[in-house]
């Protein structure tokens, strides 16, 4: 391995260095087949995939993007999981109890799971995860030093360090200052994965590129923007059955950026998995109503589920802002008639092929525990409803409304420029200005644009974390509240749903904030997104959820 990578370091050009990388990399796996446990059998079953960017981080603190969280998720382990339907399940902790009040939580933690092996651990055997882990790990997201993105998760619940007790070495408590019944759901980010201290503190900064965990799967290469390589973790102790966990033998992860050429790839079966079907060539794969077309049927498995995901248009309401309160979308009326004006089925259709479920049941997207498309009703196609509402708010037919300008990325500009032809069809001129990503994000979360395009995907499998979008205490720049929305209403419910421990009854809370929002239209929900993965027909075992979180440990390749 090390001639490997001092061979690399001699220029030569860009193709060829690809080129003789990813023999180096196939080399290197075959290696490890022919020689791992003695054993002469090659026929390992290497899991391969693509991701279009490189994975940022594979330290937990800082699992703040998908890929970095689906390659985070393979190698480490929390207290608790999701399955499929997203309902919390034990992981490392095997029980839990939850005080009256809501504040104390204690976790009975197993006696059978082990860090992964490294030179550093007492004769190079992992040491046995214990309590005092769960203190160090969760201390570390809101340690200033450490500057984790994921901060948020404990930064407004607890007091200090002190707040994470280790009564013994299998019982770990941690006391919130305020009751939060998403806790849970919360603590199945992969923010939340346990980590070892004399490894995290020996490598630094570099843990994201040396990370050591419990998970199914241990980490042993990675080329950044190149190969990431992971290995079976031969000491797991999560079972299917009576069979230990996972089948896979290896993960092998490239990075093409070029999602065509990645197709390709999967299409020569290169690649045992694809996600991300984009426009260049969606029409190619699937059909408008969504479907497989009938040049690949049979060749590979398609499959489709939804995501919590809601892609939407961010309108500034906060009128103290010099944008909001000289633009016309401050009137509530014009607000409405923008969200009766589109034709969302339409733009699903042709668009995305289908992928995605119009949203016409307030913010909350399909998919989430509690969504209830009876519950919240909110708006629907309809045009002369539009151009009432435009009359009654003083421009009839738009006569004498000054022109809007709807900021968003290049990624959705066709998406947009449809939406800018509904309105126009009412009588709403819109400009387009499109920015990249980053830069529209900054504006967005500086209150620097006034009617956006946005999406939300949820952190956490509760309605809370897309009704945190609307509450005042949120407001930029303490949060997420980018529309600048307030209503002490919306509040009082919102701090309500705090201290309700009954589900249902929660849900119905945020049922009536939702029915705010909608009323309001400082959002105007366009989909509710959906998740479409390929994968090859000799692959088995791959569970979709609605969070999109990549779950390979149950995976077979036969």
């Amino acid at each position: 391995m090390n001639i490997f990578i001092t061979l690399y370091k001699i220029t030569i050009p860009e193709p060829m260095r690809r080129i003789i990388n990813n023999i180096f990399s196939a080399l290197f796996i075959l290696a490890f087949a022919a020689c791992k446990n003695n054993s002469s059998d090659t026929g390992k079953k290497v899991f391969n995939m693509n991701l279009d960017q490189n994975v940022t981080s594979l330290d937990p603190a800082f699992a703040r993007n998908q890929n970095a969280i689906w390659m985070i998720n393979q190698i480490f382990n929390g207290l608790v999981q999701v399955d499929s339907a997203l309902n919390t399940i034990p992981c490392i902790a095997k029980t839990w109890q939850i005080a009256d009040d809501g504040l104390t939580y204690t976790f009975n933690l197993r006696s059978d799971v082990y860090f992964h092996d490294h030179p550093l651990f007492p004769g190079g055997k992992g040491p046995r995860v214990v309590a005092r882990d769960f203190c160090y790990s969760f201390y570390r997201l809101i340690d200033p030093k450490v500057a984790s993105s994921g901060g948020w998760i404990f930064s407004d619940k607890i007091k200090d360090r002190n707040s994470f007790i280790a009564l013994n070495d299998s019982t770990f408590q941690v006391k919130l200052t305020k009751p939060f019944p998403a806790f849970m759901n919360l603590l199945t980010t992969q923010y939340c994965s346990v980590v070892p201290q004399e490894i995290v503190e020996h490598y630094g900064k570099d843990f994201r590129s040396h990370p050591i965990g419990t998970g199914p799967f241990k980490f042993k290469y990675w080329k950044e923007d190149e190969i990431l390589v992971l290995l079976k973790n031969e000491h797991y102790w999560e079972k299917e059955g009576k069979q230990q966990l996972p089948y896979l033998d290896a993960v092998k992860v490239t990075f093409i950026s070029d999602k065509q050429s990645a197709f390709m790839n999967f299409i020569k079966k290169e690649l045992d998995y694809f996600d991300k079907v984009d426009g260049s060539y969606r029409d190619d794969i699937l059909t408008k109503s969504g479907k497989m077309t009938s040049k690949y049927k049979g060749k590979f498995q398609l499959r489709k589920g939804a995501y919590l995901c809601t892609e939407y248009l961010g309108i500034l309401v906060d009128t103290s802002k010099v944008i909001a309160k000289n633009s016309p979308l401050k009137y509530q009326k014009i607000r409405q008639a923008i969200n009766y004006a589109i034709d969302k089925p339409k733009l699903i259709k042709y668009l995305r092929n289908s992928i995605g479920v119009p949203a016409t049941s307030g913010f909350i997207p399909q998919g989430m525990p509690g969504f209830d498309s009876t519950a919240v009703k909110g708006y629907h196609y309809e045009p002369q409803k539009a151009a009432k509402l435009l009359a009654e708010a003083g421009f009839p037919n738009g006569k004498g409304l000054p022109q809007l300008t709807l900021s968003t990325s290049t990624t959705y500009k066709d998406l947009i420029e449809f939406i800018q032809g509904e309105l126009a069809a009412i009588g709403i001129n819109t400009r387009v200005d499109v920015s990249p990503n980053a830069s529209l994000r900054d504006l967005i979360s500086k209150n620097g644009v006034n009617f956006f395009r946005g999406s939300w995907i949820a952190d956490y499998p509760d309605g809370e974390n897309y009704m945190a979008m609307f509450y005042s205490r949120n407001k930029v720049p303490n949060g997420p509240n980018y529309t600048g929305y307030f209503n002490q209403e919306f509040d009082r419910l919102f701090e309500k749903s705090y201290y309700e421990r009954d589900n249902k009854k929660r849900y119905l809370l945020y049922q009536k904030m939702d029915k705010m929002i909608v009323e309001y239209a400082n959002v105007v929900p366009i989909l509710y997104d959906q998740s479409l993965i390929m994968t090859q027909n000799n692959i088995s075992g791959f569970s979709l959820n609605a969070l999109n979180l990549m779950v390979l440990k149950t995976v077979k390749k036969e």
